[in-house]
């Protein structure tokens, strides 16, 4: 790729300050098929100003205009939507049929509800002889996570161009070739320069750096709980408004009266989708204690059916997950279900047989999994699911919500106002009742250290506006 050891700034692609480059790893062949420039503190600045610039301008265009510009975005991603799908596999190890049905379909849906969301979108009301005004909150730094790449760059590029906002986006240096091709996307809509800018590198480098930024008026940050609580005390100095979707421990409880085949089997493929790679994904799987056993059976037969491969093959369900680093924090946390006696139904430690190249997970399901046991509690990122039974609903509940997450929660049951009510007493920013179709209307965020601030449609765009009231205003 031609601007991948390039930065996009001001709208142009640049050079870095100063030379350094990071080897892009292919996951299902531990082999480097790119390479990118990092940038640092210097390249950051430039890119803040960029925006800074741009922002009057830009925050002061109007909701056609923007609507315009979104909707150009959209025509040419829809256009380069193999492209993404490729850089997605490549980066990720993805299938190619998740890559493009999945993961650039989620760029493309979310791109659809922002545009949406801003057509009924109103940005100000009178109230008695007071205007209430939502306007652009300013220059914004985006650090977008690895495992869903496009979801979560149109999660915050989307909005914030629809609230008004300039931005300067670091994509993760793990899985960065589907931003270079969102970037050059945007570059060919016509987004006037300065107003989205694109800084490839590190979290210290370049992401703490955005994060601290005097110029930088929010921080919209996706990732890992550990590194979230970083940024949230780097943006703290200059006291700007930091949105955050972190990690999840998400609980799925079955109740009494759900179909079996169908809660077991749909829950196995909920958790593995992805390879598992996904912070909202249905890891812990509450049974009944009666029926734990006949539970296991079910769940060991649909994680068998999962063939794991080479994301190229036919057939592959499930590819490597990203990295020597994910590899080896997954085979330590499987490693530690077995040590701390919870029962291994199918998988394992190691790779499946027959893949001796690539950082490929056995599909692997736990039963007997107690709430103190290191699986049940810390985030596995992987395709390993642990089943844990409760003796009343009472307990599934008090299980589902004894977590420090709380991202999302799952209820399966034939009776839809019974699970209405166990919804409702789930601390989780979203709640998912008989496995329905993703909404990319429905707020998305959580409770606790999951984070805090909202995604999603018009719930983004709100993230990304200040409050303004204008008293005296008079009557209209």
């Amino acid at each position: 790729m031609s601007n991948a050891l390039k930065f996009y700034i001001n709208g142009a692609w640049v050079d870095p300050v100063t030379p350094k480059t990071l080897d892009v790893i292919n996951p299902a062949t531990e082999e480097s098929f790119a390479k990118i420039s990092v940038g640092s503190a210097a390249d950051v600045d430039r890119a803040v100003a960029a925006a800074r610039a741009a922002f009057p301008k830009f925050s002061q265009t109007s909701k056609a205009e923007r609507l315009k510009l979104l909707n150009k975005i959209l025509e040419i991603y829809n256009r380069r939507a193999e492209d993404v799908a490729k850089a997605v596999s490549d980066e990720m190890g993805a299938p190619m049929g998740w890559a493009r049905d999945a993961q650039t379909w989620a760029g493309r849906a979310h791109m659809e509800a922002t545009i949406k969301a801003l057509e009924d979108f109103e940005f100000e009301h009178q109230r008695g002889h007071s205007k209430i005004v939502k306007e652009a909150i300013g220059v914004c730094a985006l650090i977008t996570p690895w495992n869903w790449p496009l979801n979560q760059i149109v999660c915050k590029v989307a909005p914030a161009i629809a609230a008004g906002c300039t931005m300067v986006l670091k994509p993760s240096e793990i899985a960065p070739m589907s931003g270079l091709v969102w970037t050059e996307i945007l570059h060919e809509a016509g987004v006037p320069a300065g107003v989205y800018n694109m800084v490839n590198g590190d979290g210290p480098s370049v992401g703490q750096v955005m994060a601290g930024h005097k110029d930088v008026d929010m921080v919209s940050f996706t990732g890992s709980t550990r590194a979230g609580i970083i940024v949230a005390k780097t943006a703290a100095d200059t006291v700007k408004r930091v949105a955050q979707e972190l990690g999840g421990k998400s609980p799925n409880i079955i109740l009494p009266d759900a179909d079996f085949e169908t809660a077991v089997t749909k829950g196995v493929e909920g958790c593995f989708g992805n390879s598992g790679q996904s912070c909202d994904a249905p890891t812990r799987m509450l049974v009944p204690l009666q029926r734990h056993d006949e539970a296991l059976k079910i769940a060991k037969q649909a994680a068998e059916a999962h063939k794991v491969g080479d994301p190229k093959a036919d057939g592959t369900v499930l590819g490597p997950v990203v990295s020597d680093v994910q590899f080896n924090k997954i085979q330590r946390l499987i490693e530690s279900g077995i040590a701390e006696g919870a029962t291994l139904v199918t998988g394992g430690t190691g790779r499946p047989e027959g893949l001796n190249r690539g950082y490929y997970v056995r599909p692997t399901v736990f039963g007997n999994v107690r709430p103190d046991m290191t699986i049940a509690r810390e985030e596995i990122f992987g395709p390993v699911l642990s089943i844990m039974p409760y003796e009343s609903e009472e307990q599934a509940i008090e299980i589902a919500n004894d977590t420090v997450y709380g991202l999302a929660a799952y209820v399966q049951s034939k009776d839809i106002k019974h699970a209405r009510k166990v919804a409702r007493q789930l601390r989780a920013g979203q709640v998912s009742i008989n496995y329905p179709d993703w909404d990319t209307f429905a707020p998305f965020g959580g409770y606790k250290q999951s984070g805090n601030g909202r995604e999603y449609a018009d719930w983004g765009i709100h993230d990304f506006l200040e409050v303004k009231g204008i008293v005296g205003y008079g009557e209209e």
